[in-house]
């Protein structure tokens, strides 16, 4: 029976799944109309995807001379934001849209905007010490400064006095300070701290992105048949192999751009448990933990002290990989194109909300315990939701390297993709959740959890389904959670479908199907998104 209706209900799914190319239209459509408006805004900064319009800026800027601290902050939202834009726009599109020139021009724009942002704030702090005299403070008589920016926080200090006693210096109305040895106390030194909310040190590294597998498989299911994606997807997955035949050779090298990389993570003042503390090499360009000491930190107050052997470049660094792999997950619909992706991980349980082609962190729990972060509440669109998150340390996205350094579930990409999208068409009425049985089924099937959720009544009393599926075929097991054993034998009355829709259609209230038939096309593609960046099935 299942044979006989295969192509029915493959052809009944693919009209389900324009549901994507058309979601991929309107986002071409925004972005268009987003570089409309900013030509006729004319508001003189420059389109960060066109060459000569970067180059003019940076050479302008370049030319400008005697800019206070205050102006050169108030043009680093403009540089920093450019940035962003170029970041966003080699990580939303597709590779096969990129020509390699592209990238590289790209690239190049970010480092001269990063280097040039650099030696703007350097040339300011110059032209700030030579008015260190009218800037005396009246207790102390050296000079104390703070600028302060949602993105930058200068702290200058100058030692006009040269007061042996005068070793110790907190910056007013801050926990901000430092304590110098006796003999730079009566030196003519100048001390600066700059605080930044993005890395200005490391240097600039290939994008992080998914794994190339499921990046190219999901491009792939956009544009063509079936047929021709599980040829593309088994290239991909040979290439997996080949991968991992050589695995210690790429665990050498992820290693040596792990220290590179760190820099790309934001200080984190209060999770002690998370924070290794990382020192500059300008030598070998990567991070180093030698030349520090004596470092304690007090919770309650939040506050972080340490020796240093040297002035430079300090950083609090968390593991990429901190929150992998998860100990569970849910997906249930909360409204009409709306739904709650929770996480569990080993120290947070993460609430994400999607609606249309928006997604916003709704809470986090460290240890029971509800923590606040700036992010809540704060609605985005997909990638520029995973950069938030991954920058303040919520890192639940693994990219293409993860699997080397978590212990993982790993699934065939082309059963993965096609759970995903299958998952997210019907997001819109049914809830999805972890079993413990995904870890003893092989790599070319996935298990999980699945019920009907119309209402908030649903959740009181749930009783959910356990199903199994291969990418072409689903099937409702007859085990249930809380079973002793795992087992494939098929749930009594029930049959095989060629995919999820149809699976749960046997057992679901037509209301429910009718919401799925009538779903937004960017909320689909928007939950599609996020499960193909969590990757729950397989790291789990």
């Amino acid at each position: 029976m299942d044979l006989e209706r295969r192509n029915e209900e493959l052809e009944e799914l693919y009209l389900l799944e324009r549901c994507f190319p058309e979601a991929e239209k309107l986002k071409q459509e925004t972005k268009l109309l987003s570089q409309w408006k900013h030509y006729i805004q004319c508001d003189g900064s420059p389109d960060p995807s066109v060459a000569q319009e970067m180059n003019t800026f940076i050479s302008l800027w370049k030319e400008k001379t005697n800019e206070t601290f205050e102006e050169v902050i108030e043009k680093s939202k403009v540089v920093l934001n450019l940035i962003e834009k170029l970041k966003f726009i080699l990580l939303e599109t597709p590779p096969c849209d990129l020509q390699d020139k592209n990238i590289i021009q790209y690239q190049e724009s970010i480092l001269q905007l990063q280097e040039l942002l650099h030696l703007k704030f350097g040339v300011a702090t110059e032209i700030l010490l030579k008015q260190a005299s009218t800037l005396a403070d009246l207790d102390s008589g050296n000079m104390e400064k703070v600028i302060k920016d949602e993105n930058v926080t200068l702290y200058v200090w100058a030692n006009l006095k040269k007061n042996p006693r005068h070793r110790s210096v907190r910056f007013s109305e801050t926990q901000i300070g430092f304590e110098i040895p006796r003999i730079l106390a009566t030196s003519d030194i100048a001390v600066r701290l700059l605080h930044t909310h993005y890395d200005h040190v490391s240097a600039l590294h290939p994008v992080s992105t998914p794994s190339k597998e499921y990046t190219s498989a999901v491009t792939e299911l956009v544009k063509d048949d079936v047929k021709n994606v599980e040829k593309a997807i088994s290239k991909e997955v040979e290439e997996e192999s080949k991968q991992q035949e050589r695995g210690s050779h790429l665990i050498q090298e992820e290693e040596i751009k792990v220290e590179e990389e760190q820099g790309d993570i934001e200080v984190k003042m209060g999770k002690n448990e998370t924070s290794v503390t990382f020192f500059i090499n300008y030598k070998g360009k990567h991070w180093r933990t030698d030349g520090i000491s004596n470092v304690s930190y007090k919770p309650k107050e939040r506050l972080v002290t340490f020796s240093l052997d040297t002035f430079g470049p300090v950083t609090l660094i968390q593991d990429a990989h901190i929150n992998m792999p998860y100990q569970s997950w849910e997906l249930r619909p909360l409204d009409v194109n709306k739904v709650l992706l929770t996480v569990t991980t080993v120290f947070t349980e993460i609430q994400i909300q999607i609606k249309e082609n928006l997604c916003m962190l709704s809470s986090i729990k460290l240890k029971d315990k509800k923590h606040i972060s700036i992010l809540e509440g704060t609605w985005m669109t997909p990638i520029p939701f995973i950069i938030a998150l991954k920058e303040a340390g919520l890192n639940i996205f693994p990219t293409r390297h993860s699997h080397f350094y978590v212990i993982i579930n790993n699934k065939v990409p082309l059963v993965e993709v096609k759970a995903y999208r299958q998952m997210a068409l019907l997001s819109s009425a049914f809830a999805f959740g972890w079993s413990k049985w995904n870890l003893l089924c092989n790599s070319t099937k996935v298990v999980f959890k699945v019920r009907e959720h119309l209402t908030e009544a649903c959740t009181e009393n749930p009783n959910w389904a356990l199903l199994m599926f291969s990418g072409d075929r689903a099937q409702r097991l007859k085990i249930k959670e809380e079973s002793e054993a795992f087992s494939e034998a098929l749930k009594e009355e029930t049959e095989f479908h060629s995919t999820l829709y149809h699976m749960v259609k046997d057992f679901a209230s037509e209301e429910a199907m009718e919401k799925v038939r009538s779903s937004n096309c960017q909320f689909v593609n928007s939950v599609c998104h996020m499960l193909l960046s969590t990757r729950l099935l397989s790291y789990s």
